[in-house]
């Protein structure tokens, strides 16, 4: 009889806490899981990894359910996978260990591919059942902009969304008609909350920047199905110099409509006007083109730059293109790589260590390429006057490189734009000036003294 009761007491007890655990196992699920993420941890407490992992977790899940071209942007976690690959470690980690996803930081950025996914309001809802706090982002799509239509409809730029004190932020890249990719500046409006994450911290957004197409490959990461880079240094290094500066259609529509009234510009719309940004565009092709495979940087400088800062377009009236290169770029394959391309070279100034110009001729119009060299706190350039061996030289201050685009192509612009602006054209830059002599007219000029004339055959050839 003790044997029955003792039988029937732990058939109990076993009944009572299947119940007890099923009963649990329904709470969870119904009320527990839908806000906040199943933690596991090999110690039985919870690390900050933890969290972060299984934030990112619940995010990715979020990701395929509303099928997001997302893929891993983080400047931290790709410089880990970056340098990991380089030691040949195996990165395919298949357990929940994080060794890449989780930073030492706060936050972790993912960029979203906008023109392969259509806006599922759905998802931010989701994102909120989940426990996620969002904060959206928005801002005029400057796709839309041109010298004809100043507005734009607002498109999405940046997603914060933040769960357990980790900010996961969203960049949207878009396509752009020079087959780039931007993304836009991420701005507060007043009424938004400052604190919701250390925006400082942010790898995008402090302005917008632009980036080559770029081939992505799905891989495991900390046991998380992640698409990354397939160039990861590559990707790196384009983030550190992607800045991008919009071209300013208003100022730049004020300026041609105020020309137009006291009719001091040239009419941009004849068929000689239009004939030759046909012509410069092609050649500004042509010159990206053959300079991207030589490696070498280049910017928009003189008239060229002018044009693009005062009205978002070539000068009409220059006949020709200008762009910059520093010296320490140089290689000496630039002359035979232009005249593959199909251009004659149409002079030669100067020399490697001082003063070096050439000019290529396609068609009827010119490519002059300047070459910068750093002195101290400034950067100049150089001139020569074929005739009388004379040299001059062009102060510029420092300045960096930021991306623009000009006639439908991405190119490199000085960053201090009104500075370079106003050191070779003066506080009256925007006021078209239809005479002009590269040796006087320039408020930056000097005169650098005179070649020997037993370096002439070398430092002055035409041809």
């Amino acid at each position: 009889m003790l044997r029955v009761n003792r039988t029937a007491a732990l058939s109990l007890l076993i009944i009572s806490s299947s119940v007890f655990l099923l009963f649990q196992l329904y709470y969870y699920r119904k009320y527990v899981s839908k806000t906040a993420p199943h933690v596991q941890s090999r110690t039985g407490q919870l690390t900050s990894s933890d969290l972060h992992l299984q934030t990112v977790r619940m995010f990715l899940a979020l990701v395929r359910r509303y099928r997001l071209p997302v893929f891993l942007a983080d400047t931290a976690a790709l410089t880990l996978l970056s340098q990991d690959a380089l030691q040949h470690r195996d990165w395919l980690v298949q357990d929940l260990h994080c060794k890449f996803l989780c930073t030492n930081r706060p936050i972790i950025s993912f960029a979203l591919l906008a023109n392969a996914w259509k806006f599922d309001p759905g998802f931010l809802s989701a994102a909120e059942q989940k426990g996620f706090e969002l904060l959206q982002l928005r801002g005029t799509d400057p796709r839309l902009a041109s010298l004809d239509t100043l507005s734009g409809e607002e498109i999405p730029l940046h997603f914060l969304l933040r769960c357990h004190r980790y900010i996961i932020q969203v960049v949207f890249l878009y396509e752009r008609s020079g087959n780039y990719l931007w993304h836009g500046p991420l701005r507060l409006k007043p009424n938004m909350d400052r604190s919701f994450a250390p925006f400082k911290m942010l790898d995008y957004g402090r302005h917008a920047g632009a980036y080559d197409r770029l081939e992505l490959v799905l891989t495991v990461l900390d046991g998380l199905d992640v698409r990354v880079p397939r160039n990861v240094s590559r990707f790196l290094s384009e983030q550190q110099n992607s800045h991008f500066l919009e071209c300013h259609y208003r100022d730049a529509r004020n300026f041609l409509q105020v020309q137009l009234k006291t009719k001091l510009y040239p009419d941009d719309s004849s068929s000689a006007a239009v004939d030759f940004r046909r012509k410069a565009k092609s050649l500004l092709h042509l010159a990206s083109q053959t300079l991207a495979e030589l490696n070498i940087p280049f910017w928009l400088s003189s008239g060229t730059c002018l044009g693009w800062f005062r009205q978002c377009s070539i000068i009409s009236y220059s006949h020709d293109v200008d762009i910059g290169i520093f010296i320490t770029d140089f290689s000496s394959n630039i002359v035979t790589a232009f005249r593959d391309a199909g251009l004659s070279l149409k002079h030669k100034f100067g020399k490697v260590e001082d003063s070096l110009e050439l000019s290529f001729m396609s068609d009827d119009v010119k490519l002059d390429i300047f070459f910068f060299y750093k002195d101290g706190d400034v950067i100049w350039n150089g001139g020569t006057q074929a005739k009388s061996g004379k040299k001059f030289k062009y102060i510029f201050p420092q300045f960096s490189l930021c991306w623009a685009e000009l006639l439908d192509m991405k190119v490199r612009v000085p960053c201090e734009t009104l500075d370079y602006v106003l050191a070779n054209y003066g506080p009256s830059w925007s006021i078209p000036v239809m005479s002009w002599d590269w040796k006087s007219s320039p408020s930056n000029v000097q005169e650098n003294g005179m070649w020997p004339p037993k370096e002439w055959v070398d430092v002055i050839q035409v041809y």
